[in-house]
């Protein structure tokens, strides 16, 4: 086995770790959400999506996915920021691997941009941070899926303020990088008052408002706000595309994790 690649972690938990059932779920969550796109519309430069087991989030994150396949020739490389759920940690996170690994082949990390990034006083090479980490390693199959070859910048967000997040989004907005921010919203509510909660989350990232979303609004706030904090900067727009939770999808309704998916342009 060699070391430089990071094995997938959640495989068969999350999401099959079998490419041939992995496929056919990505291809119908993907052309499910594509059934209600405008040809017309412009292809996003970042999207936030969910991070949840694929029965849950899936349907919601293929509906921001369905929206690159028409670039699907573009982006060269991605940016991937999530945030930490098993490693505390100041600052943002890279890692020491060649490539990520997961049932539909090998991603390339694009090492020298992590090693520029790493001359950063808020980034960290911290290979600990990814080994256990689902919410990359969730969005990597449905990158796979829409996009032809790329190469990857994976980074674990820790304690980081928007500033320090928009920082580094700066370094990388250009027109053959994705930015994406893996998120899920409010956690173990019930149904109704997720709704309300995560209507409220909606309404603030449309509105670009970071100082508006708390750790209680999105486990993922830290890279989400930072991405808000950039496009307010830079006069970009953002628009949600699909807002459920998993009493919608594949749960119950007593305690629900809410899923939002958002195109930034």
């Amino acid at each position: 086995m060699n070391p430089q690649i990071r094995q997938p972690a959640v495989a068969g938990m999350f999401y099959p770790a079998d490419a041939a059932r992995l496929r056919p779920m990505l291809e119908e969550f993907l052309q499910q959400a594509g059934q209600q796109l405008d040809e017309e519309a412009p292809v996003p430069r970042a999207i936030i999506v969910p991070h949840a087991g694929y029965v849950y989030s899936g349907p919601v994150a293929a509906s921001a996915y369905a929206r690159l396949r028409p670039a699907h020739a573009r982006y060269k490389r991605v940016l991937l920021l999530g945030p930490s759920h098993r490693v505390p940690f100041r600052g943002l996170a890279t890692s020491s691997a060649s490539h990520f690994l997961t049932p539909l082949g090998q991603i390339p990390l694009d090492r020298a941009s992590l090693e520029r990034l790493e001359t950063l006083p808020q980034v960290t090479r911290l290979d600990q941070a990814h080994a256990m980490e689902h919410s990359l390693e969730v969005q990597l199959p449905f990158l796979q899926s829409v996009l032809d070859e790329f190469v990857l910048v994976p980074l674990v967000v820790g304690d980081a303020d928007p500033h320090e997040v928009s920082e580094i989004i700066e370094q990388f907005w250009d027109d053959q990088t994705l930015i994406v921010i893996s998120s899920d919203l409010s956690h173990y509510h019930d149904y109704a008052t997720a709704q309300q909660l995560d209507t409220a989350t909606s309404r603030a990232i449309e509105a670009l408002r970071p100082e508006s979303i708390g750790y209680g609004d999105a486990c993922g706030r830290n890279p989400v706000n930072g991405l808000l904090q950039f496009a307010r900067a830079h006069d970009l727009h953002a628009s949600m595309v699909d807002l459920r939770n998993s009493g919608d999808t594949a749960g119950p309704r007593d305690q629900v994790v809410g899923y939002g998916a958002y195109l930034i342009q």
